[in-house]
């Protein structure tokens, strides 16, 4: 065997598959082809990462653009000022575009004369649209060639007659307006929006920061106060001025179980949409700034607060009705009422000299503790920012002092204060602020007793008794049971109290078997006519007032005319003979 065979014998079998160089070359092509898949499905998945998030971002950006832009909408569309309602809805204040008048002398550019006419043509055009128009005023201004306001609340037909005018430096921008669709109507308790956007007065002033706050324009905001309440009071208050020819007049409708104003009214009125100096001039508010003695309307609180601490305890007691003299000074009444009378006749006949016995034997101390309790001594509560401050006599009062305060004088307060305080003598005996928010039932603040429920009952059953056999009777109105008190004092000025100027003033609340309201009227410096037969007292001219308005009135509030109905005051009458049937 050679060398050859013998090899190979001795070598390995080798089978002819790949050889082992290419081994490798597969080995490694494979792991870079797998590594190149791997790199390849990372990019991938971190593009679409990458991409997910952008999709996710642009998504974020178009939900908060579509919103900002919703917002932005929203806002845009909302007044500039929210709007006030009454309590049943009706609107009382509103904003709605506008047109103004504005003077422009650089709207040719040229550097040439503004006007094509001359000032005195332009100013007796704009006269021809606008009659109310200062022609003088608007002719200086045209010719002084000062840019400015000629007019506001430009309404859309008369804007169109400016144009026909045909000078282009006339221009009227549109603009928004606070409007006050019922004129007049309620202005005191309103007030007005000023040049700058924001309110004066009344519960424009009180509401500014509310109605400007962009969240909550939307949503009007409702006083207490009644439309048609409100129209009414003012309309009897108008007759009830002119009929005797008063300067002033003043009222308000009152709950009595919620301090809620349904109505409050102040003649002289203005009318919120023009602000001239004769509306500025009727501005000031008589039934919460004017501070008056309210004469007569007194007896009933200072007889009430007799009963209430005990110094009353018989109605049939009579006290002495002849003048006398207390510190230098003589009581006596206006006419002679008999020798003597008792509590419940002298509310009848108004008797300054029985009311002054009744305080003398209450006290100074006591008369005026009650007083307190009413508030006579501080600001009227209400949420308007007029509101006056009582004359009221400081320190311990003297004995003078406490029986004239008794009979309403020596003490000068507003209205507001008198309502609030026979609100407390009729409706159980619990004082509450006066408000001109709406309340909510159940919600009434709970107030303070002044008067123990048997008071309050026993002073309705003489309110009535006034009203049907004393000096209310002209307020009477059928089936609404009313009881109330006139009051009628002289005004003080230089030297003493004026006799030819009266306050004449009606404080009324109906209906007296379970009182509701408040009613009061007054009347300043009325003069005696053919239609208060000469007389210038509350009994014929204040009274006949309430008289008219509560037939009004009652139904809307809810109070039905029934003549099957009323207070007992059988009791009574058989103490007062003039109540005899």
């Amino acid at each position: 065997m050679n060398v050859a065979a013998l090899m190979a014998q001795d070598a390995p079998a080798v089978s002819p598959a790949i050889p082992s160089e290419r081994v490798q070359l597969v080995t490694i092509r494979y792991r870079a082809v797998a590594t190149a898949r791997m790199r390849i499905v990372w990019v991938a998945l971190g593009l679409a990462f990458f991409a997910l998030l952008a999709l996710v971002r642009i998504g974020t950006l178009g939900l908060s653009d579509h919103k900002t832009q919703a917002a932005s909408l929203h806002q845009a569309l909302l007044p500039t000022r929210g709007d006030i309602t009454d309590r049943n809805g009706a609107p009382l204040a509103r904003v709605f575009p506008a047109y103004a008048l504005w003077y422009n002398p650089e709207a040719l550019g040229d550097g040439g004369e503004p006007l094509v006419k001359s000032p005195e043509e332009v100013a007796a055009g704009l006269k021809r649209i606008f009659p109310d128009l200062d022609e003088a005023k608007t002719r200086a201004q045209l010719a002084s060639g000062k840019s400015g306001y000629l007019r506001r609340r430009v309404l859309p037909e008369e804007a169109n007659r400016v144009q026909e005018l045909g000078e282009l430096a006339l221009e009227m921008p549109q603009e928004t307006d606070r409007h006050y669709p019922q004129g007049s109507m309620a202005a005191h308790i309103l007030g007005y929006v000023a040049a700058d956007g924001h309110g004066r007065v009344g519960m424009e002033q009180v509401l500014d920061e509310r109605l400007l706050d962009p969240s909550k324009r939307g949503e009007p905001v409702a006083l207490s106060i009644d439309m048609r309440v409100q129209g009414a009071l003012e309309d009897e208050l108008q007759r009830g001025m002119k009929l005797v020819d008063a300067t002033g007049g003043a009222g308000i409708v009152l709950d009595v179980d919620t301090g809620e104003v349904l109505a409050l009214a102040s003649l002289p009125e203005f009318d919120p949409n023009k602000i001239d100096a004769a509306g500025e001039a009727n501005m000031f508010n008589r039934v919460t700034n004017q501070v008056y003695e309210l004469g007569s309307t007194f007896k009933p609180l200072t007889v009430a607060a007799a009963i209430d601490s005990g110094s009353i305890t018989s109605l049939s007691r009579r006290y002495s009705a002849t003048p006398y003299r207390v510190q230098g000074h003589t009581v006596k009444d206006s006419h002679p009422m008999g020798a003597s009378l008792n509590a419940p006749q002298m509310l009848i006949h108004s008797s300054n000299v029985v009311t002054g016995h009744i305080v003398d034997e209450m006290g100074a101390a006591t008369l005026r503790n009650y007083m307190v309790q009413l508030g006579m001594n501080e600001r009227p509560y209400i949420e308007l920012p007029a509101r006056g401050f009582p004359i009221w006599p400081s320190g311990d009062w003297q004995r003078i002092r406490a029986v004239t305060v008794g009979y309403g004088h020596g003490i000068a307060v507003t209205p507001l204060h008198l309502a609030s305080a026979y609100a407390a003598m009729v409706n159980g005996g619990i004082w509450r602020p006066a408000t001109l928010h709406m309340v909510k039932p159940g919600e009434a603040p709970r107030g303070r007793r002044v008067f123990k429920e048997s008071t309050s009952s026993r002073m309705r059953q003489l309110l009535r008794l006034i009203s049907k056999y004393g000096t209310g009777r002209s307020a009477d109105a059928t089936g609404y049971r009313v009881g109330g008190k006139t009051g009628s004092a002289e005004k003080p000025g230089a030297g003493g109290y004026q006799r030819s100027n009266l306050v004449s003033t009606f404080a009324a609340a109906f209906p007296m078997d379970r009182p509701r309201y408040v009613v009061v009227a007054m009347l300043d410096e009325p003069r005696g006519t053919v239609a208060s037969s000469y007389q210038r007292t509350a009994a014929w001219n204040a009274a006949p007032i309430v008289g008219r308005l509560v037939p009004r009135v009652g139904p809307m509030l809810g109070v039905r005319p029934d003549e099957h109905r009323d207070v007992d005051i059988s009791d009574l009458r058989a103490i007062v003979p003039e109540a005899s049937e």
